[in-house]
């Protein structure tokens, strides 16, 4: 019971952090580059990548790992906003402008990744 409550703590910090994302981005907001999604899991990404690292050596604990990255990480991210804005973007007969957020928010989330991960390794 005690992971779920800190997985719930993890997920409520997220949402907020998701919700403010993009408010922040919304006077930037242009489509088909939909701002306050790829911030959010960008940021997401690079956290993630810097706690799978950590994580492999034990610093956080499960506990950690259940309030950081199952619950503020799993929060922060939006896998079905972007799935959604991507669709909707190549249905506006846009594709090219779907394909292209498509490519640069997988490769960048990739590159945050291995940079989240880079920098906890050197930390540890």
């Amino acid at each position: 019971m005690n992971t779920v409550l800190l997985v719930l703590a993890g997920g409520a910090c997220g949402a907020v952090a998701r919700y403010s994302i993009g408010l922040a981005a919304g006077p930037h907001q242009s489509r088909p580059f939909h701002w306050g999604t790829f911030l959010a899991n960008m940021a997401a990404c690079l956290v993630l990548g810097f706690l799978t690292e950590a994580g492999g050596d034990d610093a956080l604990g499960a506990p950690g790992q259940a309030l950081l990255a199952t619950g503020f990480c799993g929060a922060l991210s939006t896998w079905s906003t972007f799935s959604h804005e991507v669709l909707a973007t190549a249905g506006g007969r846009r594709t090219a402008a779907a394909a292209g957020y498509l490519l640069v928010t997988v490769a960048a989330g990739l590159a945050l990744s291995f940079a989240g991960s880079a920098v906890a390794a050197a930390l540890w």
